[in-house]
C-alpha cells in the first residue's frame, strides 16, 4: 500500500480542518468635526454668496444630484431648493452621475429615490434625462457634453463632496469639478473624459474642461461637502464660481487630513461585507484598501498593502452595480449573483477599467473561499495570518481583528479592545455568522 507523502497529506486534509484566526472588535477613536446642525448651516453658507444680485425672480436654477451615498444630501438638497424658491426662483434637479444606473433615466432616478431625493421631499421637480447638449471644445479637441437640462436652464448650482478620488491623483480629485465634469456630462461626458485621460492628465482635462463649463453653462456657485472619518457631515462651504479651483485644492487636503484609515497598514487578509457605488466609485475606497494604482497589489504610492480582499455581499444602494468586485481576488457566491453584469459592464467601460468588473474566485460556501484565500498568502500559516473585517470602507470606526495583530494592539491609544478574542464562526451552510451592520458601524 501507498504511503501519502506529508506533501500530499496537505494538499488532502479536509477544508473543513482548517484552523482560522480568531477575531476580536477593535473601536477605533477618531478626532472628527462635525455639522450639528446640517440645514441651518447650508442656509447660512448660501447666504454668504448674496445670489439675489444675480437672481431675477421666475428664473430657473438647475441644481444637480449625484450617485453616492453623501450624509444628509437630501436634507442638503431641500435646503438649497428652498434657498432658491425664497429668491423667487423656479430651481429643479438633475440626476448627475455618470453613466451610474446603467446610464438610464430610470435607473438614475431610482438611485436619487433611494437616497431619499425625491420631488415630495424636496418641493420641486426633478428633470432627469441621458441627453447632453456639446456646448464647445477645449484647447485638446476634447467635446464638452452637458446635461440639456441644465444647459437650458438660466443658472446652475453645483452641489457636490470633496473628497480623494479612488483613481486619479492631483490637486483637485473628486468634488466640485468632478460634478461639473462627469456628472453633469452624464454618460456620453463620461465616456469621453475617461477615454482622454489615456491621453492627457486628469488636472489637464479638468481646467480644460471646467473652463468651458463655467463660462457657458450659466453656473453661479456651488457647495462644498467635506465628511469626517465617522461618515458625517463635517464642513460645508459655499463657494463663488471664480474660486472653486482654489477652494477645492484646499479642502480635497483637508478630506484627506479627515479621511478614515484601516486600524492596521498591512493585512494578510481583508474581509469586506459590501460594497457598492453608494460607498465608493469603485464599491470599495481604492485609497483605503491599497488599491488605488493597482487593482490587486499595493503600490509605492499607497500607504495600505493588503495580499487579498474577500467580498461578501453588496449594498443595496448600488442597484446591482457591482463595478469594484474586480478588485477582490475572492467574493462570496452571495455577492456575485446580486451583481447585474450589464450595468457592471457599462459602468467599468466608461470609466476606463474593466478589470473592476471581472470575476472573483468563489467556491460554495465561504468557508471554502476563505480556505482557499489563505492558502495564497505566503508562509503564514492561516490561523496566525494577519486579517481584517469591516462593513465597507466608509464605516471604519468599529473592525475585526485578528489576533496576530496583538502585539501591535500594545500602547495604541487610538484603538480600544471591545471584546476578547473568539474563533471564527460558520453558520450550518457553511458561511460567515453575520455581524449586523449596527454592530460594525457603531456599537
Amino acid at each position: 500500500m501507498l504511503v501519502p507523502s506529508k506533501l500530499n497529506v496537505a494538499v488532502l486534509t479536509p477544508w473543513w480542518r482548517m484552523l482560522f484566526p480568531s477575531m476580536r472588535q477593535v473601536r477605533q477613536k477618531f478626532t472628527a468635526t462635525r455639522v450639528d446642525n446640517v440645514e441651518a448651516e447650508t442656509d447660512r453658507q448660501l447666504q454668504t454668496l448674496g445670489l439675489s444680485r444675480v437672481i431675477s425672480p421666475g428664473q430657473t436654477v438647475a441644481i444637480p444630484a449625484g450617485s453616492r451615498g453623501i450624509a444628509n444630501i437630501d436634507c442638503i438638497l431641500r435646503t438649497i431648493v428652498r434657498h432658491f424658491q425664497n429668491l423667487g426662483a423656479k430651481p429643479f434637479i438633475v440626476p448627475a452621475m455618470g453613466s451610474h444606473g446603467g446610464g438610464t433615466v430610470a435607473g438614475q432616478t431610482s438611485i436619487l429615490t433611494g437616497y431619499g431625493i425625491t420631488e415630495d421631499f424636496l418641493g420641486t421637480e426633478i428633470r432627469a434625462s441621458m441627453e447632453t447638449v456639446i456646448v464647445d471644445r477645449t484647447p485638446q479637441g476634447i467635446p464638452v457634453h452637458f446635461d440639456r437640462h441644465a444647459y437650458e436652464a438660466d443658472h446652475v448650482f453645483i452641489c457636490g463632496r470633496i473628497k480623494p478620488h479612488t483613481g486619479f491623483v492631483g490637486e483637485i480629485e473628486s468634488g466640485l469639478h468632478k460634478m461639473m465634469l462627469i456628472g453633469l456630462g452624464k454618460h456620453e461626458g463620461a465616456k469621453i473624459y475617461h477615454r482622454a485621460i489615456q491621453a492627457y492628465s486628469f488636472m489637464e482635462i479638468i481646467q480644460s474642461v471646467s473652463d468651458v463649463v463655467l463660462e457657458k453653462c450659466g453656473v453661479i456657485g456651488g457647495l462644498a461637502i467635506v465628511e469626517n472619518a465617522f461618515d458625517e457631515t463635517g464642513r460645508l462651504e459655499a463657494v463663488a464660481p471664480d474660486d472653486f479651483l482654489t477652494r477645492e485644492i484646499e479642502l480635497l487636503k483637508l478630506a484627506r487630513e479627515w479621511m478614515p484609515q484601516l486600524p492596521f497598514r498591512e493585512a494578510d487578509l481583508l474581509i469586506v461585507e459590501r460594497i457598492g457605488k453608494d460607498i465608493s466609485g469603485t464599491g470599495m475606497d481604492t485609497n483605503i484598501v491599497g488599491r488605488k494604482f493597482n487593482d490587486h497589489a499595493a503600490t509605492e504610492g499607497d500607504d495600505t498593502r493588503i495580499k487579498r480582499i474577500f467580498v461578501r455581499d453588496l449594498s443595496d444602494g448600488t442597484h446591482g452595480n457591482g463595478t469594484g468586485i474586480g478588485i477582490a481576488e475572492f467574493a462570496s457566491q452571495r455577492a456575485l449573483s446580486r451583481v447585474d453584469w450589464n450595468i457592471t459592464r457599462i459602468n467599468a467601460i466608461t470609466g476606463g477599467h474593466p478589470t473592476a468588473a471581472m470575476v472573483p474566485l468563489a467556491w460554495e460556501t465561504e468557508r471554502e473561499t476563505l480556505e482557499h484565500a489563505l492558502q495564497t498568502i505566503g508562509l503564514v500559516e492561516p490561523h496566525e495570518a494577519k486579517v481584517m473585517r469591516i462593513y465597507d470602507t466608509l464605516h471604519l470606526e468599529n473592525v475585526w481583528v485578528s489576533e496576530a495583530y496583538a502585539d501591535e494592539l500594545l500602547n495604541r491609544d487610538d484603538l480600544e479592545l471591545i471584546d476578547r478574542p473568539t474563533p471564527m464562526r460558520f453558520d450550518a451552510a457553511g458561511n460567515l455568522e453575520p455581524v449586523s451592520a449596527e454592530k460594525l458601524i457603531k456599537s
